[in-house]
């Protein structure tokens, strides 16, 4: 059996969806981006074939049949092995229960930003929340969307997270915001040595 640290992010999602049921490739592209998955796994359809081929390359899922429907390519349809759930389910419980950091590079530039004009920063800021609060309205419409469809949260309790994430964020931004406007944060030319 392969182990775990082989299995991306992609395999993650592309395992997961065949646990509900077979499905083909393009299929499940369809299912992740119906779901919003796309906001916290990278997914296009290209990626997603090669990375069924892989897994059914490592045993991980099979093929079980393979239909034409007029002029479209052929589709195959796979299904998750034995082994296939017991590797997912184990990345899953490790993923769970141990914090990493993925080294992002919003908190980088947040500690540099001393480098940068008050006023510049100020409107940056500005910019993000902006930017962040449109995502939330997209994600508010994306969750009424699954809602109204009636998919079981348990599908989607990421988006939720992803929602909760960018709100604190957002209003940690507004209070930073305002502590630069009003001077609670001194922005001094002086260089701490």
């Amino acid at each position: 059996m392969p182990p775990t640290t082989t299995l991306t992010p992609l395999g993650v999602a592309a395992l997961a969806l065949l646990v509900e049921r077979p499905m083909h490739p393009y299929e499940m592209y369809q299912t992740l981006v119906q779901r919003s998955e796309e906001r916290v796994v990278k997914v296009r359809p290209g990626s997603l074939y090669h990375t069924v081929d892989r897994l059914a390359g490592q045993g991980l899922v099979r093929a079980i049949g393979t239909e034409r429907e007029g002029n479209r390519p052929e589709r195959t349809t796979y299904e998750i092995t034995e082994s296939g759930y017991l590797v997912l389910t184990e990345r899953v419980a490790e993923i769970l229960a141990t914090p990493i950091n993925e080294y992002p590079e919003f908190p980088l530039a947040l500690g540099e930003s001393h480098n940068l004009p008050v006023e510049s920063v100020i409107q940056l800021l500005r910019n993000r929340v902006a930017l962040i609060r449109a995502d939330l309205a997209s994600m508010d419409a994306g969750i009424a969307d699954l809602e109204a469809k009636r998919l079981p949260r348990k599908y989607w309790i990421n988006v939720q997270y992803s929602r909760a994430i960018s709100e604190v964020e957002a209003t940690w931004l507004e209070s930073l915001i305002d502590d630069l406007v009003s001077g609670e944060l001194s922005w001094s030319e002086e260089k701490h040595h």
